[in-house]
């Protein structure tokens, strides 16, 4: 007699292996297209990583001798560097079926504020680091209150407060570029990121590490920890997330104020890679960071995606960009590409998410 059905134990591996067998025989009778809509459900990182492929096997058929030089891998890491990193934060946003407009200029203003402090304003660098880093934290609070004490969509609420950065970025820095011979002079430490390793012919910068070590990071906090599950839970399901006793509200607000903090350490990284502290760098980080998170497989609808899939994306951007490029042909066709890449990626999205329904 089994305790938990009150059933003799023959009856219920019975009625256990019957269910096996109609499952099995549903499997069966599946098309190829289910079957593969059921395994892109299962495996959502697939469709990046062949998107990937596409693109390396388009970039060695256009200029095998270019695109393979490791020069050319050199140059895609770190034309993604500072995208992958912002897109780690985006994807944490997106996870909660949320997005953040104001991402970019979160970066931006956060490399001025540490950058103006320590070279104009006589602040010691460790002192000056920090405090940029925390304006990241700030503004990202900003959003996060504004989402889940006022209710507001975050597209609304993001929008407007990448008007606000924006200007206040403007006002402060006075449209001035911090040179590269006043941070080295004065805050060398800002332009760390910048420095390179030669591994083999490549020369890749740090900054690309400090992409690895952040998204590894949030890589084992997704789904390694209490809290990861809480993210994802609160995306796919925020009703059923706070009846099983998740504070919603709190998750949503930790999530947008992690992701300033992470853009803020994007903006060191954008220094390193740019060389300078300009107001107007990154200034499309928002949609590209929004492109590498899409194009990685994390849907728009919340609660299903990767930050390996992010740092996918963000290499496909780069690779297809590279590809197109060497094939000659216009920049407006490197856009053009990549626009039809996120078509198609949230079409995708769309076509696997009905497994669930």
């Amino acid at each position: 007699m089994s305790e938990a059905t009150g059933q003799p134990q023959e009856f219920e591996n019975v009625l256990t292996g019957a269910a096996a067998t109609v499952v099995s025989f549903e499997e069966e009778h599946l098309s190829l297209l289910q079957r593969t809509q059921r395994f892109l459900h299962a495996y959502p990182t697939v469709v990046p990583f062949v998107v990937l492929l596409l693109g390396v096997l388009l970039g060695v058929v256009v200029n095998p001798s270019r695109f393979t030089a490791a020069s050319n891998f050199s140059t895609i890491l770190t034309q993604v560097m500072v995208i992958g990193i912002v897109g780690v934060g985006q994807t944490l946003v997106i996870l909660t079926a949320g997005i953040d407009l104001s991402i970019g200029v979160i970066m931006v203003i956060s490399s001025v504020v540490m950058g103006r402090l320590a070279v104009y304003g006589g602040v010691p660098t460790l002192i000056a680091f920090p405090i940029g880093i925390l304006i990241g934290a700030v503004f990202g609070y900003l959003n996060g209150a504004l989402v889940t004490r006022l209710k507001m969509p975050p597209f609304i609420v993001t929008l407007g407060t990448l008007s606000i950065i924006g200007a206040l970025n403007t006002y402060y820095s006075q449209s001035e570029t911090i040179g590269m011979q006043d941070i080295e002079e004065k805050a060398w430490f800002l332009q760390i990121m910048g420095n390179q390793i030669a591994i083999g012919s490549a020369r890749i910068m740090w900054g690309t590490f400090l992409m690895l070590a952040v998204a590894a990071v949030i890589w084992y906090v997704l789904n390694r920890t209490a809290y990861g599950r809480h993210i994802y839970a609160t995306g796919d399901d925020p009703e059923a997330a706070r009846l099983a006793g998740i504070n919603t509200d709190r998750i949503l607000l930790s999530v947008y104020v992690l992701a300033g903090l992470i853009a803020a350490i994007a903006g060191w990284a954008l220094i390193g890679r740019v060389g300078a502290i300009s107001p107007t760098a990154g200034e499309n980080a928002n949609l590209d960071s929004i492109t590498a998170v899409v194009i990685g497989g994390t849907s728009l609808f919340g609660g299903r995606g990767s930050i390996i899939g992010t740092l996918v994306g963000a290499l496909i951007v780069g690779v297809f960009r590279s590809a197109v490029s060497l094939a000659g042909l216009d920049v407006l066709w490197q856009e053009f590409a990549i626009g039809v890449l996120i078509i198609v990626a949230v079409a995708l999205d769309q076509w696997i998410r009905r497994v669930s329904q």
